[in-house]
C-alpha cells in the first residue's frame, strides 16, 4: 500500500466523498468507531473505563468525540477535555460535540495553561490517555497550550516507557507530527500506539520522529485501495498483507523439494556456530526446499548435530577458527555452488583477513543471487564500491545502522537522520536491494523503490535476530522464486517482524530469543494467509 502526505490524505477523503457518495461526516464515524473498536480490543474495559480523552477543536478531535461518545454509551464514562471553546469547533467536528453531549458526556473546556494546571494532575491518574489533539494536516510548529499539554503527556508517561498509564494512543497519528516525513519543530505525543485512518502517512513510516507512532495500525473507514493507489505520488510503499496478494504463496499438490530451491549459507565460526544454525533454521522455516551450510570444519560438528534437516559442507579454518581464503579458490567454489539456488553470506562468519578477502572473492565470482550480511558486509568497509563490481545481478545487503554507517563512511547518527535517503542512495550506488533494519526497516531498490516494514517489536533488540533475518529471506525467495526478488525480500522481511510479535503475545518483549522467531514462523505464515483468503 502506498503511504500518503497531507494532501494525497485530503485528497482520498473529498474523492470518497465525491465518487463514492460516502459523506465526510459518515467518514468520521467511521474513523471513530474503528478506533473506539482498537481501543477495546487492546486494553479492555478495564483499563479505559479510566479513560482520558484529549480532543483539539479539529477533524482529529472530531474523530476523538466519536470515540468518546462510544465509551460513554458502552456505560464506560470517559474524561473528556476539549482545548478551545466549544463554539469555535464547527463543521463535522461541531456535529460529533453535540452528539457526545446529548450521550450524557462531560466535556471540560480546557483553554488556558492555567486550566491545564489544574487538570494535569487527573489526566495523569488515568489508565489510558487518548491524543485527538491534532491530526495529519498540521502545518508548522505547535506552541502554546498545546505544545504545553503535549510535553506533559510525555512527561507523565516518562515519553512512553513507564506502566502508568497503561498507554497514551493516538487518533489517527500522534499530535506535533508532520505527515509529509519532515522532522518536527516542536514537541510531538510520545504514543505507545497509533491507529491511522486509510493509510499510513510518510511521516509515520520514514521520519525522524516516525517513533513518536509507537506500535502503528492502520484501519479502514471506507476509502477505496485504489484510490490511494491513484492518489498517492510517492515511491514509498507500506508492507502489509496486500502487497503479497500476486505471489505464489500456496503450494500446488504435487509439490517436490526441487521446487522450493537450495540455499547455501556461508555462516559460523569458533564461537559463533549459533548465528549459521539460527540462518539454516530461518530458511528451512521460510519455505527453502533445501539449505546447506558451509562452515569452518572446526564448528561442522556442532551445526550438523543442531538441527537433522540442515545439510553441511567443511570449509577449511584459519587459525582462529574462521573460513580461510583458500576456500575461494574457483574449483572449491564451483564444487560448492554447484546445483544452488541463492547464497546467504555472512551470519558470525568474524572479520579476520582471510575470512574478508574469501567474502570479496565470493562476492566477485558467483553469478548466483547473494544475501549479504554482518560481517559479510564488514569485508567491505571502506570499499563499498567494490559491490557494484559484481557478476550476479541479485543482490540484497541488510546492514543495521553501525554497518551502514561503516560502509559509507558516515556517522550513525547521519544514518538515523535520514534513514530513508541513505537507503536509497545505497541501492543506487551499488545497484543492490538494500534492507536497512531497525526501526521501520526499509526495503530500497535500485531504481528509487522503496518499502516499510512496521512489523516487529523491542524484543527483537537482541543478538541472533538477523542471523534468523537473514535465513528468512534466504527461504522466501528460495520459496517463491528468483522472478519475485523483490516482493519476496519485503514479504521476509514483514514475516521476521510479524512473527516477532506473535511471538510475545503472551509474554514480556524482554525475554523473547532468536530462535523462537522462527519457531513461530510456520503458524504466522498460516495466519497471513487465512486473513489474505
Amino acid at each position: 500500500m502506498k503511504a500518503l502526505n497531507a494532501v494525497e490524505m485530503s485528497e482520498v477523503d473529498r474523492f470518497t466523498t465525491e465518487r463514492h457518495g460516502i459523506p465526510s461526516l459518515q467518514l468520521m464515524e467511521n474513523a471513530g468507531t474503528q478506533f473506539f473498536n482498537f481501543l477495546s480490543s487492546s486494553y479492555g474495559d478495564v483499563a479505559t473505563s479510566y479513560a482520558a480523552i484529549l480532543c483539539g477543536k479539529g477533524n482529529n478531535g472530531g474523530d476523538g468525540f466519536v470515540v468518546a461518545r462510544h465509551l460513554q454509551e458502552k456505560g464506560l464514562k470517559p474524561s473528556v477535555y476539549l482545548f478551545n471553546e466549544q463554539a469555535a469547533v464547527r463543521g463535522d467536528a461541531a456535529e460529533n460535540l453535540a452528539r457526545l453531549k446529548k450521550s450524557g458526556a462531560t466535556i471540560q473546556e480546557i483553554t488556558t495553561c492555567a486550566q491545564w494546571e489544574q487538570v494535569r494532575g487527573e489526566i495523569a491518574k488515568s489508565r489510558v490517555i487518548v491524543d485527538a489533539l491534532l491530526g495529519t494536516g498540521l502545518k508548522g510548529k505547535v506552541e502554546g497550550l498545546l505544545a504545553s499539554v503535549i510535553e506533559d503527556v510525555n512527561k507523565i508517561s516518562c515519553n512512553a516507557t513507564s506502566l502508568r498509564p497503561e498507554a497514551v494512543v493516538a487518533v489517527d497519528t500522534p499530535s506535533g507530527l508532520p505527515s509529509d516525513g519532515e522532522p518536527s519543530d516542536g514537541p510531538v505525543i510520545r504514543a505507545h500506539a497509533t491507529a491511522t485512518f486509510t493509510a499510513p502517512k510518510i511521516g509515520q513510516l520514514v521520519s525522524r520522529d516516525s517513533p513518536c507512532c509507537g506500535r502503528l495500525y492502520v484501519r479502514d473507514i471506507g476509502s477505496p485501495r485504489e484510490l490511494i493507489e491513484e492518489l498517492g505520488k510517492s515511491k514509498v510503499r507500506w508492507i502489509e498483507p496486500g502487497e503479497f496478494s500476486e505471489l505464489p504463496l500456496v503450494r500446488q499438490a504435487d509439490s517436490h523439494k526441487g521446487k522450493f530451491g537450495h540455499v547455501l549459507i556461508f555462516a559460523g565460526s569458533l564461537g559463533k556456530s549459533g548465528a549459521a544454525i539460527l540462518a539454516g533454521r530461518g530458511a528451512l522455516r521460510s519455505g527453502s526446499g533445501l539449505v546447506t551450510v558451509a562452515t569452518p570444519d572446526v564448528i561442522l560438528p556442532v551445526i550438523a548435530a543442531s538441527q537433522a534437516e540442515v545439510m553441511t559442507e567443511p570449509l577449511t579454518s584459519t587459525k582462529v577458527g574462521t573460513i580461510a581464503a583458500a576456500n575461494s579458490k574457483a574449483g572449491r567454489l564451483r564444487a560448492l555452488m554447484q546445483g544452488k539456488t541463492l547464497l546467504a553470506v555472512g551470519p558470525g562468519i568474524g572479520t579476520h583477513k582471510e575470512t574478508q578477502r574469501f567474502v570479496t572473492s565470493l562476492i566477485r565470482q558467483t553469478a548466483l543471487p547473494v544475501i549479504l550480511d554482518a560481517d559479510g558486509l564488514n569485508a567491505f568497509d571502506g570499499r563499498a564500491r567494490d559491490l557494484a563490481k559484481r557478476k550476479t545481478q541479485l543482490l540484497a545487503l541488510t546492514p543495521h545502522p553501525g554497518e551502514m554507517a561503516r560502509l559509507f563512511g558516515v556517522s550513525n547518527s547521519a544514518v538515523q537522520a535520514d534513514r530513508l535517503g541513505t537507503a536509497l542512495k545505497a541501492a543506487k550506488a551499488w545497484k543492490a536491494h538494500v534492507i536497512l533494519k531497525g526501526f521501520h526497516t526499509i526495503l530500497t531498490t535500485p531504481d528509487g523503490q522503496s518499502y516499510v516494514n512496521t512489523s516487529g517489536n523491542p524484543g527483537m533488540a537482541k543478538g541472533g535476530t538477523g542471523d534468523v533475518l537473514t535465513g528468512i529471506l534466504a527461504g522466501t525467495v528460495s520459496h517463491l522464486g528468483l522472478q519475485h526478488w523483490e516482493r519476496a525480500l519485503a514479504l521476509g522481511v514483514y514475516l521476521h517482524g510479524r512473527a516477532g510479535d506473535e511471538s510475545i503475545a503472551q509474554s514480556a518483549e524482554a525475554g523473547l530469543l532468536a530462535g523462537e522467531i522462527e519457531d513461530t514462523l510456520p503458524a504466522t505464515y498460516q495466519r497471513m494467509l487465512m486473513e489474505m483468503r
